[in-house]
Formats: structure tokens, sequence, C-alpha cells
């Protein structure tokens, strides 16, 4: 008996590990192509990611995307000086089903930043292509900052789901290219999900949470607009 119960772990051990790798990004697609048909997501049928084009109606734009080669206004009216431009399935309809994005981010100089956020979908790779950033990201287990300065050329991982940030260091103005393992990796904004929520989270609950009192709340979601 403690023989077959040692063979049945091992086995459950085994498949296990292998079923980690199909849970680590989106689904695997199951044909060449599945281009989305946006018009058809409209409709009442709702499935995980896109429903696909006939093939017949597949067309060269559908795997195109020009915007990240245009720098984005990270100055007028944007109190965080960064914009992110995303490249993902919501853009480029033939990266349904693919698994993969990408994103560019724009930052002002000496300070611009993309505030702390998380990827509930994907494990994101930054490659700085101008600039200096100063980087991090938040352990889940021990509360850990692991934070340091990338520079022009360098590249950081951030892993899927904690929450991390980057900030440009310099007089120079940064840009980076993000990397995704899932088609529409999607973002949370800790500020954003905590005090622009619809409907509001509760403000006495924010209060005990970061041990301060209603007002300080209150005015902290003034500033954000619920959307």
């Amino acid at each position: 008996m403690a023989k077959l119960h040692t063979v049945l772990v091992a086995s459950f051990a085994v498949l296990l590990s292998l079923a980690a790798s199909l849970l680590a990004g989106d689904p695997d697609m199951l044909q060449d192509i599945c281009v989305a048909d946006y018009k058809s997501f409209q409709g009442p049928v709702r499935v995980n990611g896109f429903p696909c084009k006939r093939e017949v109606n597949v067309t060269a734009d559908d795997f195109f995307f020009g915007g990240l080669a245009k720098a984005a206004d990270v100055y007028s009216g944007n109190p965080m000086g960064s914009k992110v431009t995303g490249a993902d399935v919501e853009t480029i309809p033939g990266l349904n089903t693919l698994g993969v994005s990408m994103a560019r981010v724009d930052y002002a100089p000496w300070g611009g930043v993309n505030p702390p956020h998380s990827h509930p979908r994907a494990t994101e790779i930054i490659f700085v292509a101008e600039g200096t950033l100063e980087v991090g990201f938040v352990t889940a287990a021990s509360n850990r900052l692991i934070t340091r300065t990338v520079p022009k050329g360098g590249v950081f991982v951030f892993p899927r789901g904690l929450v991390h940030f980057e900030r440009s260091v310099g007089e120079a103005a940064a840009v980076a290219i993000s990397a995704f393992n899932s088609q529409l990796p999607g973002t949370q904004t800790v500020a954003e999900a905590l005090f622009g929520a619809t409907p509001a989270v509760a403000t006495d609950v924010l209060a005990r949470a970061f041990q301060t009192d209603g007002g300080v709340v209150e005015n902290i979601k003034s500033k954000f607009t619920p959307k």
C-alpha cells in the first residue's frame, strides 16, 4: 500500500508539473490563425477571448499595428508623466489566441512614473530603449521590494500578478518596450482600483486599511474619476 501511495504521489507531481506550463499563460491555439471578429463580439456570444473571423475574410492588416512608432504626449494634463500605448488583441486582431502582446511606455524626464500596478494574466519583460528607469516589484510572500536602476539597453522582468512600477531618473525622456505572455494581460493600477472603483470601496474600509481618517480617504477619492 505504501508503495502504491508513493507511485500515486509521484504521478500527481509529474501531472502537476506538466499542468503548470499550461496554466502559465493563455490557452494554446487550436488552429493556424483566429483573427478576432470584433463585430461578432458585440453580439450575445461570449468566449474566453474573441470569436474568429472566417479565414477567407482575414487580411494582412489584421496582423499590423503602427501605433508604437510615435512618442506619446506625457505632458499635457498628465499627472503621472507617462503614457502606455498597448499593442494587444484589442488593437491587433491577429493576436487572438497567440498568447503574446506588447506595449510602449513613454516617460517624462526627472520622475515620469508608471504608477504601481499589476498584470493579472501575464509576466512582463521590459526593455529600456531610451533614458534610464528605476523599476521595482513587491513580492507577495514577504512584501519585499525588489528594485534597481535599468539603463538604456537593459532588460528587467516583472513576475505575473505582482505589483510593480517604473520611474524615469535623469534629464532625458525615457522609452520602454514591454512584452507579455498574454494577448490581453490586463492592467490594474493600485490607486485607481482602490480609490476609483465603481461602486466605490467604502471610505471606512480604506481608512482602516491605510490607518488614516475618512477625510483623507475622501480627498484622495476626489482625485480619481470612476470609469
